[in-house]
């Protein structure tokens, strides 16, 4: 017999689909739209200026916790500069001082950031591994529902305002089990007070919260999902795998779902 074929293009529940909110700033719309998100069980992820906490138009540093929580907590540097026209110490100052600003509140590890005004270069990028930055948001939308390429430059699918169409056109994708689709959205809750277009969250909510095809994740489920995947280890005939890691995780072998657990050696034939 031949060498098994493997391919990982299932989410987690052997789905084909997922997706992400990642929203920014911390602003006082981040209440009502977290309700939302709570209602139709969707997950966010709210990039957040420790600096900005407390002040006037921002979520406070004593509701932070509890009203994020379900949701990732994520980095925008402290006083949300432009980064790349910022010296390395400041770069480093405005990150890690974020970080552990956000984790004394939110009780982990802050792994990700999105990056300020969208803007960044060369230097920023490499900097940040060092940062213990694992990926950064950028605002440069795609429209297509591939998986990142490069996670600190991970570009998302589209802005808020075209999140109903985007959710749609998910939905109606027959690509199930060629390859991973996910609908990456990108904004700022005190845009839809501005638009008068909240509608936009209820609509997509109701198209996607009850969807059990789709995966709700956080931009750091979806790493730490792509970590497991690349940690699995094979046989040289790919016939007998390994997962090391801490997450079950799902994958396609010749054609049929195959769960791993965590911890876990399967044989595949």
């Amino acid at each position: 017999m031949g060498k098994v074929s493997i391919r990982f293009d299932r989410f987690p529940g052997g789905r084909s689909k997922a997706v992400v909110l990642s929203f920014d700033d911390g602003r006082d719309q981040d209440r009502r739209l977290v309700q939302a998100f709570n209602r139709y069980g969707l997950r966010g992820t709210f990039h957040l200026n420790s600096g900005n906490l407390g002040k006037e138009g921002y979520v406070g540093v004593e509701e932070t916790a509890d009203l994020y929580r379900g949701h990732e907590i994520s980095a925008h540097t402290v006083t949300h500069p432009f980064l790349e026209q910022s010296p390395a110490d400041q770069i480093a100052e405005e990150i890690l001082s974020d970080r552990a600003n956000l984790e004394a509140i939110a009780g982990y590890p802050v792994r990700g950031m999105s990056y300020p005004f969208g803007t960044y270069n060369d230097s920023v990028v490499r900097a940040l591994p060092a940062l213990g930055i694992e990926y950064a948001r950028t605002v440069q939308s795609h429209g297509s529902f591939h998986m990142p390429e490069d996670l600190l430059r991970w570009h998302p699918t589209c802005h808020h305002k075209d999140m109903v169409a985007k959710a749609e056109q998910l939905l109606a994708s027959k690509q199930r089990f060629g390859r991973m689709e996910l609908l990456f959205i990108w904004g700022h809750s005190y845009e839809f007070d501005h638009d008068d277009n909240w509608e936009l969250v209820d609509k997509t909510g109701e198209l996607l919260g009850g969807e059990e095809s789709v995966w709700k994740a956080s931009m750091m489920d979806i790493v730490s999902y792509q970590n497991a995947l690349q940690s699995l280890r094979f046989s040289v005939d790919r016939s007998i795998v390994y997962n090391p890691g801490a997450l079950d995780v799902w994958f396609t072998a010749d054609g049929e779902a195959v769960k791993i657990g965590a911890g876990e050696t399967k044989k595949l034939r």
